[in-house]
């Protein structure tokens, strides 16, 4: 597993080749890369780790947890604290 923030797919975004999706992300909706991942077609629901607006790797459920429980352990607190551009 890479360290990346888990991020939770909203829905594909509609051009683009295909390569962008809305997600969650602890409850901010951001636009990211999804040009990387090489393992099939993501769906609305679909687990991804991101670093640097790229989704790098899927994750299960578990995944995203252990990811965001790693974060919080490294001082990142768990809620958003405002929007960020």
């Amino acid at each position: 597993m890479c360290l990346g923030i888990p991020g939770q797919v909203i829905e594909l975004v509609e051009g683009y080749g295909g390569q962008l999706a809305l997600v969650d992300v602890a409850g901010v909706r951001r636009k990211i890369n999804i040009g990387l991942l090489d393992d099939g077609p993501l769906a609305p629901g679909s687990w991804v780790l991101i670093h640097m607006g790229f989704a790098l790797e899927r994750v299960d459920d578990a995944g995203a947890e252990r990811a965001m429980t790693g974060l919080e352990l490294m001082g990142r607190p768990r809620e958003p604290e405002g929007d960020t551009p």
